[in-house]
């Protein structure tokens, strides 16, 4: 599914069309060249501020020389993202373009990786699961072309590729229910990429079913899933079925579940979300909500190149519907009695 791309962006011609003048002498003025009456420059300006017109990266580096260099900011501690990477190379470069990755990581935060990304005069950025402020990455669209991919914001200027949370968090919700949950949690993202949306999900899910909706504090980490799990245990509020924010979040709730005594799925069925590689492997038999890795990552370079070399089009948002794929992690709901004996 996806949404009509939001209005064109304004061009050098458009300011050029209102001045009444070239597209040439409109180039001369705003990059500060001689060539242009006062009257002529005074005019070109009003106009460009009327517009709210920005100049654009792709069109400055055609100019100067292309590096034809795509940048990707990578959260190294995310192993869906490693998957978007695998799928991002060979789009690029079947298309001509490098990539030149740039990792996020405790102690080097976003911002530094993306300005080393720029550093190195990359035209295009892809961000994956970006936690920067929505004014950041504003910012960030005077400088080169962006791509986001994973996270939903209001009306930008730059491309969005995203899967339809809603869709796949209810997806989850429709199998544990089908499987006779009713006591189903969430262990939501905080403030990651896509947590929001999920959170809203679940809560919106559960309340069409008349099912209380309890959420979790966490984030998008094992450890986060681990503390989660932890708290269910010492508090004596384990229930029969839990939605964890992502795959690494699942599998820190598996194993602190595993170590509590509290079998998955025979007392307690986890679902993930993303299907990263570590959902396939067979001790976790993780049953997911898979994100189209290949598919968004594709998207994500085909736009980004689209718009460097038309800087006429409009920015544009995709969003990927996802798929449950079930696996060992849940099963149908156990008797209280059960599960109070093998807690004990």
């Amino acid at each position: 599914m996806s949404t009509p791309p939001r209005s064109r962006k304004t061009t050098m011609s458009d300011v050029a069309a209102l001045a009444g003048v070239s597209r040439t002498l409109v180039s001369f003025v705003l990059s500060g060249k001689p060539g242009a009456s006062d009257d002529t420059r005074d005019r070109v300006l009003a106009a460009a501020r009327e517009l709210d017109y920005r100049p654009d990266n792709a069109a400055r580096l055609l100019a100067r020389g292309r590096s034809r260099t795509l940048g990707v900011v990578i959260d190294v501690r995310q192993p869906f993202q490693a998957d978007l990477v695998t799928h991002i190379y060979p789009v690029a470069e079947a298309a001509g373009y490098e990539v030149l990755l740039s990792a996020s990581a405790p102690g080097r935060d976003e911002t530094k990786a993306i300005e080393a990304l720029l550093s190195h005069r990359c035209e295009g950025v892809i961000l994956l699961g970006p936690s920067s402020s929505p004014e950041y990455v504003a910012h960030l669209e005077e400088r080169a072309v962006v791509v986001m991919i994973g996270r939903a914001l209001p009306a930008t200027d730059f491309d969005i590729v995203r899967s339809a949370d809603d869709h796949g968090v209810r997806q989850a919700v429709d199998h544990l229910v089908g499987l006779g949950h009713v006591d189903i949690h969430h262990v939501d993202g905080g403030t990651d990429s896509g947590a929001t949306e999920r959170r809203a999900a679940f809560r919106a899910a559960m309340d069409e079913r008349g099912l209380p909706a309890v959420v979790w504090p966490g984030a998008h980490t094992e450890e986060a899933g681990s503390a989660a799990g932890t708290r269910m245990v010492a508090e004596r509020r384990v229930p029969t079925a839990v939605i964890a924010g992502n795959d690494l979040c699942a599998v820190g709730l598996m194993d602190a579940f595993h170590r509590a005594g509290i079998a998955v799925p025979e007392d307690v069925s986890v679902v993930g979300y993303d299907d990263s590689e570590l959902a396939h492997l067979s001790r976790i038999d993780l049953t997911t909500v898979r994100q189209d890795a290949e598919g968004l990552a594709a998207t994500a370079v085909r736009f980004a190149i689209a718009r460097l070399e038309d800087e006429s089009l409009a920015p544009a948002e995709l969003v990927v519907e996802p798929s449950l794929v079930v696996r060992g992690s849940t099963g149908p709901v156990r008797t209280v009695a059960r599960r109070t004996v093998r807690r004990t």
